[in-house]
């Protein structure tokens, strides 16, 4: 990719994110416990699976009752720990109950002696998304890392109807989600 296609991309992405942060804001977050049925019924991780999640903040959706759900069911739940910038997120068990550590960029993320997890189906939080299953999250990288380094594992964004655009700005090293939920429904990502 050539400099000035890096900064316009960069640029598009952007303006893509305030655009994406404006609409998130008139969402209720509660309005996620629709997921867990959706999620359940259309799209469950397959027995076994390691499952890794998300602690919400701010204004993005609330999947804990997901993972509350999917902890019953018997599978592991490992939330993300932020890494150094520039590195692929590692990921650590989370048990209901837990407390949490406070982790960059008020993450919550489980203590440091929690047992380390290598997840295979991840729910994946995002700024906004299209039917292609490009997603555009907060600009380190760091799922797009994770994601390239997890081959093989199941993506499934998690959102609100209205974070989806019309077409992300996508470059080479971002990767592509299996679906999308939102309380609206289920997206399989269209070529």
């Amino acid at each position: 990719m050539t400099a000035f296609c890096s900064v316009l991309l960069h640029e598009l992405k952007a303006e893509a994110r305030r655009v994406a942060l404006a609409r998130r804001e008139t969402c209720d977050p509660t309005t996620g416990t629709a997921l867990t049925d959706l999620i359940l019924r259309q799209a469950p991780p397959p027995p076994g699976a390691i499952v890794a999640g998300f602690w919400p903040m701010g204004r993005e959706i609330d999947i804990r009752p997901l993972l509350h759900a999917l902890h019953e069911r018997g599978h592991p739940i490992a939330l993300p720990v932020t890494p150094k910038r520039g590195q692929p997120l590692h990921f650590r068990r989370w048990l209901p109950g837990d407390e949490l550590a406070r982790g960059p960029v008020g993450t919550s993320q489980p203590k440091p002696d929690a047992e380390e997890l290598t997840p295979t189906y991840l729910l994946v939080p995002l700024l906004a998304f299209d039917r292609r299953g490009h997603r555009l999250g907060y600009g380190a990288g760091y799922y797009d890392r994770t994601l390239a380094a997890l081959p093989g594992a199941t993506a499934i964004g998690v959102a609100y109807a209205a974070q989806e655009l019309d077409e992300v700005p996508a470059g080479p090293d971002d990767v592509p989600l299996s679906a999308i939920a939102t309380p609206a429904g289920l997206i399989r990502p269209k070529d």
